[in-house]
């Protein structure tokens, strides 16, 4: 199982239309796969789900269970600031230590309306998820200028896009 994670809580967020073209390049491909929503965090789960209150907190265990069942991860990461959402950085916080993701493989996808598609965005979570234990794929797909380049309907009108994320499918399949 590939479970792929919205790396923000923004609703209808460019984030998540991304993430759905990806699981259908998944099936395509005949991996069974997953959506883990940042927007389906519980709104208490930095007071009810962290730290002393790992594991305490049912709606945060259902999400945690869609990453500790799944082999292999994808995250798809705006870039907020120059990282990545502070929401995600929350959620891995909230991830039992040691183990949450240990162990477990995960590919990188960066959405940027900038130039840069995330790059330092992708470049953070790297840095957290190899501390974490997680092997980290090294194709690590940017996407910047989005919304250039992602219809409302989840296409993408830019051709090099399709084919760096069709690549990073194939790529992550077989690590």
């Amino acid at each position: 199982m590939i479970t792929i994670i919205i790396g923000t809580n923004r609703p209808n967020s460019r984030a998540r239309r991304v993430a759905v073209l990806y699981a259908d390049l998944l099936k395509s491909q005949g991996a069974d796969c997953q959506l883990l929503d940042l927007t389906d965090l519980p709104s208490d789960f930095i007071t009810s789900a962290l730290y002393a209150n790992t594991g305490r907190h049912d709606g945060f265990n259902e999400l945690f269970e869609l990453t500790n069942n799944a082999d292999k991860l994808v995250f798809v990461v705006p870039e907020y600031n120059g990282s990545f959402p502070g929401v995600l950085k929350a959620f891995i916080d909230g991830l039992p230590y040691p183990g949450g993701i240990r162990g477990k493989k995960a590919a990188l996808i960066g959405v940027s309306t900038g130039v840069q598609g995330g790059i330092l965005a992708l470049s953070h979570l790297t840095d957290i998820l190899m501390y974490l234990g997680t092997a980290v794929l090294p194709a690590r797909v940017r996407l910047p200028a989005i919304d250039k380049h992602l219809g409302e309907d989840g296409k993408l009108t830019n051709p090099l896009y399709q084919q760096l994320l069709e690549e990073q499918v194939t790529q992550l399949l077989a690590f």
